[in-house]
């Protein structure tokens, strides 16, 4: 089928394969050409494309009921609601359509939590190098300043200090009395695969309990098995006041949520926020049965058990490279630091390799693969992205030595 971008407005840099069709961690192009997928939608279809349980369901509720408003009781919301909390050990759920608008709903939350201790200008404190999304709270909150320009003035009421450091938090309280909330991911995924440590995360809980802060971690990308565990912050042993999703949670399907225990679980009320699509039918169902599927067939597990392997492996097939910085993984959430830009290498991927990978922040090489990846897949996926960087940076030092 012949196509054209000419009509679609030019937000996106595409590369220029088209694929009809997946299965698993494979995908198929226009010319019946065969990839491995290694970032899954960047981190969206954990579960593999065309999964037949998700499609079978997609298309009984598509046939019984889409859409009928939050005017009315929704039982798969309900259902969805209650599968969620007991996971994660919160206790409510706001049902929206993407990460973007689960953050959103988490820093409304953190407004109404400031106006309720009557302060007169109330900041969440965030994170540099962080990634919350491009509407216009989310792309104040968030520590690129990439994605600001041209966008400004930003929206004020956010504090932004060092990711991973905890004096610098301690320093931020005493300058800012007027913080009210803490938003941070376990994992920075678009700022480069970079962990927070356990005792950071420990350290936030306490400072949050001390002054009175809503603890909000952003678990749009680590979240539903992506590390390992069902949600990042559990390798911390924390417990969060607000928690956001989205991503894995549909398997490519539009779904976000917003969960929230304690004081944060009671701030709304009827008025205060909505989404006309959000927690429809369809979406929650599906929603449902991913959660079944991946209880089913322990995903979190095996997203520890193939992180770990092919963290060995790409370690093992990298050995010796120059310009590696670091290789960082949390279950299937790897990272590849290299020491120069090296965004072409997604195209490079694509034509040399059949690989789909990505790039972020311009020298990390991102691998998200599905959590149903097989043994043999994941050891794919570390030989070929191996050999694309061996080649590359070799290719990069024969051409330094013949202009030296």
């Amino acid at each position: 089928m012949q196509t054209s971008t000419r009509h679609l407005m030019q937000a996106y840099s595409r590369q220029s394969v088209s694929f009809t069709h997946g299965l698993g961690a494979h995908l198929w192009d226009e010319h019946g050409h065969e990839y491995l997928d290694a970032i899954a939608g960047v981190a969206v279809t954990n579960l593999g494309h065309a999964h037949p349980e998700i499609a079978r369901v997609i298309a009984d509720q598509a046939g019984l009921l889409l859409h009928t408003s939050n005017m009315f009781t929704i039982a798969w919301q309900e259902r969805l609601g209650e599968q969620l909390c007991s996971l994660s050990n919160m206790e409510t759920a706001f049902f929206c359509n993407s990460g973007a608008e689960a953050n959103e709903t988490a820093l409304k939350l953190a407004r109404l939590h400031g106006n309720c201790k009557q302060v007169v200008q109330p900041q969440v404190l965030v994170m540099e190098n962080s990634f919350h999304g491009r509407t216009f709270a989310t792309l104040a909150a968030t520590g690129n300043p990439s994605v600001h320009r041209g966008f400004e003035p930003l929206m004020p009421g956010f504090v932004r200090v060092p990711y991973d450091d905890i004096d610098a938090i301690r320093h931020a309280a005493k300058r800012s009395p007027g913080i009210v909330a803490v938003l941070v991911e376990p994992v920075q995924g678009e700022g480069g695969v970079r962990i927070a440590s356990p005792e950071y995360l420990r350290a936030l809980r306490v400072l949050c309990d001390e002054n009175d802060w809503i603890f909000m971690m952003d678990e749009v990308q680590t979240g539903m098995g992506r590390t390992g565990t069902w949600f990042g912050y559990q390798h911390a042993g924390v417990l969060p006041d607000v928690i956001t999703l989205a991503k894995g949670l549909g398997n490519g399907f539009p779904i976000g949520a917003c969960l929230a225990r304690g004081r944060a679980a009671e701030l709304f009320s009827p008025g205060h926020h909505g989404s006309t699509f959000g927690g429809n039918p369809l979406a929650c169902r599906v929603g449902c049965t991913v959660i079944d599927v991946m209880q089913r067939d322990q995903l979190p597990e095996r997203a520890s058990v193939a992180g770990r392997r092919l963290l060995t492996s790409l370690q093992a097939a990298l050995v010796g490279v120059p310009g590696i910085v670091a290789i960082r993984g949390h279950g299937l959430m790897i990272g590849i630091e290299l020491d120069r830009p090296c965004n072409e290498l997604v195209q490079r991927a694509l034509a040399d390799e059949n690989l789909l990978i990505s790039v972020t922040r311009d020298r990390t090489i991102r691998l998200l693969p599905a959590l149903v990846c097989t043994d043999a897949e994941i050891e794919q996926i570390a030989i070929r992205t191996g050999r694309l960087v061996r080649q590359w940076v070799n290719a990069l030092v024969e051409l330094s030595a013949m202009n030296g």
